[in-house]
């Protein structure tokens, strides 16, 4: 498969470390990072054609994940 755009660790490069940390101790951070992760990977498949469908359910993906990778930022720059 070829590279997964949009990960949470090229989305937020400076916050790394941060990352890794609250996964580890925060529970909701780290359920968040893991949905993050497989909505993410579903839109790379939808993309590429290896599962397609509908631009609505596509649209809809991607509206998640940037709900999603708000909702992560914010806990990012507040811890």
């Amino acid at each position: 498969m070829s590279h997964v755009p949009h990960e949470l660790a090229e989305e937020f490069p400076e916050y790394k470390e941060k990352m890794h940390t609250l996964k580890q101790e925060s529970a909701h951070f780290a359920r968040l990072s893991d949905e993050y992760h497989e909505v993410n990977r579903a839109i790379h498949r939808m993309q590429e054609r290896i599962e397609p469908v509908s631009e609505d359910v596509e649209e809809e993906m991607r509206k998640k994940r940037l709900a999603l990778k708000d909702e992560i930022a914010a806990i990012l720059k507040s811890a």
